[in-house]
């Protein structure tokens, strides 16, 4: 496959993307933590390549579109892995290209994208029922919850 192929293949595989949460809240990126802040003019919101998981023979049908997350530009990825007995939200160094090439699932990293209208929710493939969330608080951490928990935002614009 020449050079330009292939660009343009990247091109409609990847989605660059920016996630929002319904109290107008932004991720930005502090000490390799994901932080949910407010959105002005002084702030930069991180931005994420999208990339989906071709293995759908290991993954539920009925959740939504499996995909990766990762901090473009970077090699870090959304991660959900347990830590202190519960299913944790972690940036962990890896190549989203790679997880996307791989052939099998590599479910800790894997998210359903389950679309509502203009709201995305993102649920874990490793951990059914825990979705990525933001706090109603300002200026804290992303995390994982379970289904819908008070002080909690589960529903994100992606916007490209």
């Amino acid at each position: 496959m020449d050079s330009e192929k292939s660009k343009q293949l990247s091109r409609d595989i990847v989605s660059i993307i920016h996630l929002k949460d319904t109290n107008q809240q932004v991720l930005i990126l502090q000490d390799n933590i994901l932080i949910a802040s407010p959105h002005s003019d002084y702030v930069t919101p991180v931005t994420f390549a999208s990339l989906p998981c071709r293995d759908i023979e290991n993954l539920a049908i009925d959740k939504g579109s499996p995909i990766y997350l990762g901090i473009d530009g970077k090699e870090l990825c959304l991660c959900c892995e347990e830590s202190e007995g519960e299913p944790t939200l972690k940036l962990k160094e890896k190549n989203v290209w790679k997880l996307y090439q791989s052939k099998d699932a590599e479910k800790p990293f894997v998210f359903y994208q389950d679309q509502n209208g203009s709201m995305s929710s993102l649920e874990s493939a490793a951990y059914p029922g825990w979705f990525i969330c933001t706090s109603s608080e300002r200026n804290r951490p992303l995390r994982m919850t379970q289904q819908k928990e008070p002080n909690c935002n589960t529903s994100f614009y992606l916007s490209q």
